[in-house]
């Protein structure tokens, strides 16, 4: 049978041959976006100057390696096992860093969100011992800027100029506790946990890593008439199995990061902020040219 000179045959053919073509593509952008490459949208000013509410920004997976997990079970709510392939690279001080949000619910409590992200700037890797000191952000044996040191420094000046005490909402610091009583302007010193590591447990560091011991164990860490009890079990020191990292945004005045709500644990980790390849203005809807393809330092 042939349709104006054409056979039904010719037509079948091409039009399995345009539906495979377009599963292909779907099938490698599917590819590009789980191990190589992704995009996210910059909603707040938490990263500024360097990032705009409005960028859209590149995030390359390649450099700390791709994450595997049941994505269906992760929307879902579920708690997922995340494995990482071998990356091209480390995690360095001052990269930008996009992440799953990992205090969804409370900042007490680590747990994923896979349909939550945040992009901050790594300053402090697992075995650094951190610190802030009159708003500067510090790391014993580490002499280079950490994060954006104009924005430190106005923010302890905008605390000085609201007279705003150290219970101040905005000011209080992780972990929150009464006794530790540590500020976004005095903080610390806090050791950042590697894989492998073992800590003396007591009642000041039970305070300290209680979220992170009790989400790699899935039981319960209390300080109890002296005693440290993990689930039935008294321990006096205790191993890490994980590694984190101290997150902070730029824009220091206007940033719940690491500060207020902790460590973040080496799997939540998404990929590294590269470029921007679009940027609108939000209050005008203009395109930010300037902005495109800038390279996100």
């Amino acid at each position: 049978m042939a349709i104006r000179g054409i056979s039904l045959k010719k037509i079948v053919d091409k039009g399995i041959n345009l539906f495979l073509w377009l599963c292909g593509i779907v099938v490698l952008w599917l590819l590009i976006q789980i191990f190589c490459m992704t995009s996210f949208h910059i909603p707040s000013d938490s990263m500024e100057p360097e990032l705009l509410a409005g960028d859209v920004i590149l995030v390359d997976k390649l450099v700390y390696g791709a994450r595997l997990f049941n994505v269906m079970e992760a929307v879902a709510g579920k708690q997922v096992e995340i494995k990482r392939l071998p990356g091209i690279g480390k995690v360095r001080r001052n990269d930008v860093i996009v992440f799953n949000y990992p205090c969804p619910k409370k900042w007490r409590q680590i747990e994923m969100d896979v349909m939550q992200y945040y992009v901050k700037r790594c300053v402090a890797l697992p075995g650094d011992t951190f610190c802030i000191v009159s708003g500067r952000y510090k790391v014993n044996g580490y002499a280079g800027t950490l994060g954006c040191v104009d924005a430190q420094d106005r923010f302890m000046t905008l605390i000085r100029e609201q007279g705003l005490t150290d219970d101040a909402i905005g000011v209080r610091a992780y972990p929150g506790d009464s006794l530790i009583r540590w500020t976004v302007k005095k903080f610390g010193p806090l050791y950042i946990p590697k894989s492998g590591d073992i800590v003396p447990m007591d009642g000041r560091t039970v305070k300290l890593y209680k979220n992170m011991v009790e989400w790699e164990r899935k039981k319960s860490l209390r300080y109890e008439a002296g005693n440290i009890y993990l689930g039935d079990s008294l321990i006096a020191e205790y191993r890490f199995l994980k590694n984190y990292y101290f997150m902070a945004g730029d824009r220091v005045e206007n940033s719940r990061d690491s500060r207020y709500w902790g460590l973040l644990p080496e799997e939540y980790i998404v990929g590294k902020a590269v470029r921007i390849w679009k940027s609108v203005d939000k209050r005008t809807d203009r395109v930010r040219w300037n902005r495109i393809f800038k390279k996100i330092e």
